[in-house]
Formats: structure tokens, sequence, C-alpha cells
């Protein structure tokens, strides 16, 4: 009787696939990274299009730049892939800063976007949940870009201070130091939003 193997190619078996033209395989590998890489940049732009938009152009950056992967932390050379667009995006809306187009009442964007949004919560939770998110990503803002990158990389993402380090293409040790200093700066500036703190 013939077996079929139904095992779960492993990464670098899509890994070798992709590099040979298999976009398929490519997709699957995404699959497996998408949200890691929308939640990098989305707090380190903070904004949901401008994040969507930054991940596209970094997987299709990625496709065809995917001979140049020779091994290591696929997820880190992705992530360096995604903080890049970030970068590019950041400097070109810093010098043409846009204006949303969500409208403004009482000083305050209506329908802002829920990014960490828990089904099973309950309604006052959504509502607490939300407003620290916002603050959050108001004092993410707050850092330099850099700052912002190693946070999102280390504290939302996971990553490793040695994978941060190859997706920024740093010593590991400026790593640390960076991730310090922008963890004390997010305390500080949390400050101002003890209320919502648990």
């Amino acid at each position: 009787m013939e077996r079929f193997n139904t095992s779960q190619p492993t990464e670098s078996d899509l890994i070798s696939r992709a590099q040979r033209g298999d976009l398929d395989a490519f997709n699957d590998l995404i699959l497996l990274h998408q949200d890691a890489l929308f939640n990098i940049a989305l707090r380190t732009l903070g904004d949901e299009d401008r994040a969507a938009d930054a991940v596209q152009d970094a997987l299709i950056s990625a496709f065809r730049g995917l001979q140049t992967f020779h091994g290591g932390s696929f997820r880190a050379w992705l992530a360096r892939t995604v903080v890049n667009k970030c970068y590019d995006d950041y400097r070109r809306t810093s010098r043409h800063p846009f204006i949303p187009l969500t409208p403004i009442v009482d000083g305050e964007e209506v329908e802002e976007g829920l990014w960490l949004r828990d089904p099973s919560a309950s309604l006052e939770d959504c509502f607490d949940n939300a407003e620290l998110d916002e603050a959050l990503q108001h004092c993410m803002k707050s850092l330099p870009f850099a700052a912002r990158a190693v946070l999102a990389l280390v504290d939302v993402d996971g990553l490793s201070y040695e994978e941060a380090a190859a997706a920024l293409r740093i010593p590991v040790g400026t790593v640390k130091s960076r991730l310090a200093r922008a963890r004390a700066a997010m305390r500080i500036s949390m400050q101002h939003f003890a209320h919502l703190l648990p």
C-alpha cells in the first residue's frame, strides 16, 4: 500500500521552494508571520492603513529579494524588510505630514481603530483596552523612530535581542541600550495615563 506524506512542510522547505519561484510556498511562509509583521508596522507607524501598506510593500520586496536570504532567522529577515518600509514611510510623512480624513469631535478622532481587540472581553473591558491602546500608541509616537522599531520588535513581536539586532542590522548591545532607554521613556510618558494602567 502506498503511503502519502501528510506532514506539513518545514519553514526551511517552504523557503527553498519560494526561492525557486514557488509563490504558493511564499504565501504559506507569509501566513506564518503576517500577524507579527503587521503588529510591528502598526506599533512603529501608529496607523492601520499605513501599516498595511508598509507590510504589503515589504512582502513584495521580500519575494523579489528572497535570493538574498542565506539562513538565520527568517522572521528577523522579514521584520527587517518591514522596518525598512516603515522607515521609508516615516521619512516621507515627516517631510509631508498628512491630515487624517476621519472626523474630529471635541479634539478626538471618531472611530479610531482598536487594534488589540479581545472578542471575548466585555464592552467595558473593550473600552478600557481601547483607551489603553490609544495611550500606548500615543506614547510610542512620541519616541524617535529607532526606539519605536526596537520596542515593536522585542516587546510587541517577541523577537529575541539577537533577532532584533539582525532585523535592525545593529549590535545586540545597541538593541539592549535602545530598548532600555525606550522602556524608560515609555514609563515616564505613561505616567500621564496612570489611571488606565491595570
